[in-house]
């Protein structure tokens, strides 16, 4: 019995752990699992659709499903492969192709062919046993391991080819049914001799209309039987191949009777006579044919007639002569011909008489396209795509990781050895005029390849409509799913309705789209035309699978380990080649439009698509480029001619983790127009331990500003005990490699005169001094709340630039920069220098503007002359006000709200006295010669030593102090320059003027800050440069 106070939470959970013995690891079990447990749940994975997450929210549900019965290797993958594989073009196009390239060519075109679905498939069989593939097969396959962008592309390119192989066999269904299952049916006739393509195509697209309307419906009612009906459409296509080689056979011992009329060396259709002969003997006299009748103008043998009927002789040959009869001599070679020639034998006697004009409407036949060995391969290449059928049905198997490669690799042996044996068999037994018959006409309308096999034609006509039935059908399933396999990802913003579908998850929207592009495949009507296009999309997406396995293995990725071994990255590659090449051998504009479509994809993803992170080889691939990049890139300094400022930004944070001043992040992505490198700094005060969150609440905060204002670049969140530390760390070890930044951009401290910033001004100063000991450049951008935006435009104005010290003409660049930004590309560019009372100034401007013209940039130019004038009473109120002001704060240490009340007090009389209009008429434009010195790299170092008598007369009794000699001369220059600068600059959209260092004695900090206060007064927007000394700017190309 327990006691009711110990709270029940904890007993259960020290009932957890009991007999355990992980006491040790209490703590993690709540976010790190047991292994026990967790084996458990590896062993019992079901495939995956999502990513490891939503899978396990999947898990429960899945597991009370009832286990579905899981298929092996044979029924699961090699059936489906093969059924895909073995299509509408062996029945109705090989024969063809065969006769027009010749037994030779033909062989190439299919070894091609089948060599680089192979390679392929060796490709997809590392990447399928390279972890659990989850069902959605080949895009899933791709985008997992070449990244959302590459995914995308391939998804939608593998979607449109199965779209328009379905397309395909819809036109190879119909093209079987109106040629050689019913002739009459057809809706169009030709009204004249030379129309028919014209009026087959339209039955082609009315019809086909009608079945993707048909099939449409029959996938939307049901897929459950489509899946039923496919071994049904296997069987037929096998039966048909069995025929085929059983025809073979059976010629060797007796070749079957199909006669092939011949007019000279010309194959005449038989579709319009009976007779092949010119004369018919019977009741002893001699009757013309019909044949007669279709060359001469009447039926009595005196009658006019074609040149070429008269001269030849018409003689009768046997279509198919049979596998002994050494045939395949004749078909070795190819025969191309333009589109409308007359199909001719070879090696026969022919006379060719003067040509009469009228040839269309003789019953000859005829070739209906242009032929040459590209366009073959085009045609051809449908027939040996399907090889991703077994992977698209991953989820289906037992093991997938033995069956995949297996059964498609075994399958793709098997159809190419069909096919080669075809090719061989077909040049062996048949004429090669019926070979380039392509629809059967000198056989009496016969499918070619049906009158080789042995039962009957019909076998083979029956059985190819069906199957090019069911593949059209499963296409029809097939494309659909992959779009909303597609959609539900998330990665193309555009087709996401598509993932919606039934209730049960059927895709309805998805298989009207389908339908839809179907749709235009069947208006373009000629198989010829269509099989290219599909071509092109397998192609691509084919070459895609060998791109990720090469790269995969290339890199080495930790997680690339396929159970596939049979492997290698030069094998990939040539598939990869391979399929590249025979894209551009089909037809090199298609190829370009793929290429365009899917790289506009690519793009579109790469700019509006989801943020998706699936470990993907083109991430590993850019990593990997990085590194070589950045070891290439020298730890020298770069060129002056490569140099621009690589910013380090610093920020100042609130105590929300707010960026202060978001204007700063505005006026870097103006600055740098995205080109360099941009690393945003901030420090955060405390320990890491305690500070864990606020940093990523920082860093969140910062990388949504950087969003907002366009910035390009790296956040850096740094946690230190003091401030000044954090700001030293961060212009130390900001940037890697030669990836340093060599310029410091910060904010001025607007507060530093309020008492209790104490820290303020000091860690200002410390930075400037630590951005010069880091040879750095220092950008200090004052009224930093006061620069514009980036969606703000000025329309006029000048960016004023005070030249007084040279320091490497970071001075000249900046402005050259930021005009390259839509805010201040209107702005011109002034450059002010100041002349001494001995130099020429005259002869000053002209160097100036010479060396501007050198330097290839577009500016005014203006020499200031400063006068030599005695150090004005306002000077010396000023420098007394100061040092009052630091010394009484030392010395009395007053309370915090007295110090307040002493510091505003100072303040309020600061600004009267500057207001004062007597004080603004005493300070003229003047300086003496002498005070140069504070502008050079020694800093003040002289200015130590001179002590120069002047008369103070009137302040001398305020607080009976004297001011300092040297802080009064320096004072003495920031008046006068300021007084200059406001003269010319007070309505520049932006001042950059050089910042003096900070004295080497410390003690004088304080007065420091005044000095640039003073300096920079009644100015809108001023930049403060600092530059690193080397030179940034060159006159040289």
């Amino acid at each position: 019995s327990y006691s009711p106070f110990i709270n029940s939470a904890e007993m259960d959970r020290g009932n957890m752990y009991e007999g355990k013995n992980m006491a040790l690891f209490e703590e993690e079990m709540d976010s790190n699992p047991m292994v026990s447990s967790l084996l458990n749940k590896l062993a019992n994975y079901t495939n995956v659709t999502q990513g490891v997450v939503e899978h396990e929210a999947d898990e429960d549900s899945k597991r009370k499903e009832v286990k579905v019965p899981r298929m092996g290797t044979f029924i699961g993958v090699y059936l489906p492969c093969l059924q895909n594989i073995l299509g509408v073009i062996l029945f109705l196009r090989l024969t063809w192709i065969v006769g027009t390239a010749g037994v030779l060519e033909s062989f190439i075109i299919v070894f091609m062919c089948c060599a680089c679905t192979m390679l392929t498939a060796i490709s997809m069989s590392a990447i399928a046993t390279n972890g659990v593939v989850p069902a959605g097969g080949s895009y899933y396959m791709i985008s997992r391991s070449l990244g959302p962008e590459f995914g995308g592309a391939v998804g939608l390119c593998f979607y449109l080819g199965t779209t328009f192989a379905g397309a395909m066999y819809i036109l190879g269904t119909i093209e079987i049914l109106l040629t050689y299952i019913s002739p009459s049916a057809a809706i169009f006739k030709a009204e004249e001799v030379g129309e028919e393509t014209e009026a087959m195509l339209n039955n082609m697209r009315v019809y086909g209309t009608c079945i993707i309307v048909l099939m449409a419906i029959v996938v939307f009612v049901g897929v459950k039987y489509v899946n039923k009906l496919a071994l049904v459409f296997l069987a037929c296509v096998i039966l048909s191949i069995i025929a085929i080689y059983a025809g073979v056979i059976k010629t060797a011992i007796d070749p079957p009777d199909f006669p092939i009329c011949l007019l000279g060396n010309r194959t005449l259709s038989k579709r319009s006579f009976d007779v092949c002969a010119k004369f018919t003997e019977g009741n002893n006299e001699t009757k013309t044919t019909n044949l007669w009748l279709l060359f001469c103008n009447s039926s009595s043998p005196t009658a006019m007639c074609d040149d070429y009927f008269s001269l030849n002789n018409v003689t009768e040959i046997q279509g198919i002569p049979g596998i002994l009869s050494g045939v395949l001599i004749d078909n070795l070679w190819s025969t191309y011909s333009e589109k409308g020639s007359i199909v001719e034998k070879k090696n026969q006697p022919s006379v060719s008489g003067s040509e009469d004009l009228k040839i269309g409407g003789r019953p000859y036949v005829f070739t209906d396209i242009m032929t040459y060995f590209t366009v073959l391969v085009g045609i051809y290449f449908p027939s040996v795509t399907g090889i991703m059928a077994g992977s698209n049905r991953s989820g289906d198997l037992k093991d997938a990781q033995k069956s995949i490669p297996t059964g498609t690799i075994l399958a793709i042996s098997t159809t190419s050895f069909i096919y080669l044996s075809c090719i061989v068999l077909f040049g062996a037994c048949i004429e090669g005029v019926v070979l380039r018959d392509k629809f059967g006409e000198a056989v009496n309308g016969n499918l070619v390849v049906g009158t080789l096999a042995w039962p009957s034609p019909w076998v083979i006509v029956i059985g190819s409509f069906f199957s090019t039935c069911g593949a059209g059908l499963q296409s029809l399933t097939g494309a659909p799913r992959l779009l909303q396999a597609i959609a539900r990802d998330g990665i193309v913003p555009f087709i996401q309705v598509f993932g919606h579908g039934k209730a049960n998850g059927e895709p309805t929207w998805a298989l009207l789209l389908t339908a839809a592009i179907c749709e235009i495949g069947i208006l373009i009507a000629s198989l010829d035309n269509v099989a290219p296009i599909l071509s092109m999309f397998f192609l691509m997406c084919y070459m895609f699978v060998n791109l990720a396995c090469a790269v995969q293995t290339l890199l080495r990725t930790p997680n690339w380990r396929p159970r596939f071994k049979y492997y290698h990255w030069t094998l990939s590659f040539l598939g990869m080649s391979l399929c590249l090449a025979l894209m551009f051998i089909c037809s090199w504009y298609y190829a370009l439009i793929a290429m365009l479509i899917a790289g506009c994809i690519y793009k579109y993803i790469e700019y509006r698509g989801a943020e998706k992170e699936w470990g993907d080889g083109i991430r590993g691939l850019s990593l990997n480029a990085a590194r070589y990049a950045l070891l290439r890139v020298e730890d020298g300094p770069p060129h002056t001619k490569n140099w621009r400022p690589q910013l380090l930004v610093l920020l100042n944070l609130d105590c929300e983790q707010l960026v202060k001043h978001p204007r700063l992040l505005s006026f870097t992505s103006q600055l740098k127009a995205g080109k360099g490198l941009t690393i945003v700094g901030s420090v955060l005060q405390g320990t890491y331990l305690d500070k864990c969150v606020e940093t990523q609440k920082a860093e969140e905060n910062v990388k949504a500003l950087m969003g907002v204002e366009k910035t390009k670049g790296f956040c850096q969140i740094v946690v230190s005990p003091s401030f000044r530390d954090g700001i030293s760390h961060l212009i130390q070890s900001a940037g890697l490699g030669g990836m340093k930044h060599n310029t410091v951009l910060m904010a001025w401290p607007q507060s530093w005169k309020q008492t209790e910033n104490h820290f303020s001004w000091k860690n200002f100063v410390d930075t400037v001094r630590e951005t010069t000991a880091a040879q750095q450049a220092l950008l200090v951008a004052k009224n930093i709340d006061l620069f514009p935006t980036n969606q703000e435009r000025f329309t006029e104005g000048n960016i004023d630039v005070w030249w007084i010290v040279h320091d490497g003409g970071m001075l000249m660049l900046l402005p050259f920069l930021l005009r390259q930004h839509k805010v201040w590309r209107k702005c011109k560019m002034r450059i002010f220098t100041v002349a001494q009372m001995d130099d020429n100034s005259i002869q000053m401007k002209k160097d100036l503007q010479m060396f501007l013209y050198h330097l290839r940039l577009n500016a005014e130019v203006e020499v200031v002359e400063m006068h030599n004038s005695d150090i004005s009473a306002y000077t010396y109120e000023r420098t007394l006000m100061m040092e009052q002001r630091s010394q009484m704060l030392k010395q009395m240490q007053l309370s915090k709200n007295e110090r307040e009340r002493e510091a505003q007090l100072i303040h309020d009389r600061n600004t009267a006295s500057r207001s004062a209009p007597a004080v603004k008429a005493s300070v003229a434009a003047a300086m003496p010669e002498k005070v140069q010195m504070t502008w050079t790299k020694e800093k003040f170092v002289a200015e130590k030593h001179k002590n120069k008598d002047t008369s103070v007369s009137g302040f001398k009794d305020i607080f009976n102090m004297k001011p300092n000699q040297s802080n009064v001369r320096r004072m003495h220059t920031a008046v006068k320059l300021n007084g200059v600068v406001l003269n010319k600059s007070q309505h520049a959209q932006l001042v950059l003027l050089n910042m003096p260092g900070p004295p080497k004695n410390r003690k004088g900090d304080e007065n420091y800050m005044e000095f640039l206060e003073v300096l920079t007064e009644g100015l809108d927007r001023v930049l403060l440069v600092r530059g690193s000394g080397r030179e940034v700017i060159t006159i040289y190309s």
